[in-house]
């Protein structure tokens, strides 16, 4: 269930809303006259999302390339440049 909070909490509870959105891990929405107006939340849950979202769209392109019967590498070929690229 999400936690929302009046936008008008943040100027009088600013470290109550810090303290949930860290014991929480998930983000607080808050609403000003009724209505979403921000949303807050942790680095870490937005570090988070922002890398499953960069993931999702490399298997996007990755599917796509699919689709167009493009080949990609062997997972030996990966390792194999993985392990060039940690040496060089």
């Amino acid at each position: 269930m999400p936690i929302i909070r009046s936008i008008s909490n943040m100027r009088s509870r600013t470290r109550e809303i810090s303290a949930l959105a860290r014991e929480r891990n998930e983000p607080i929405y808050l609403t000003k006259n009724g209505e979403g107006d921000l949303v807050v939340m942790t680095i870490e849950h937005y570090e988070r999302l922002k890398a499953q979202a960069e993931l999702f769209e490399k298997l996007g392109v990755a599917q796509s390339q699919a689709a167009a019967g493009k080949k990609g590498i062997t997972h030996s070929q990966m390792i194999a440049k993985l392990r060039r690229r940690a040496h060089a």
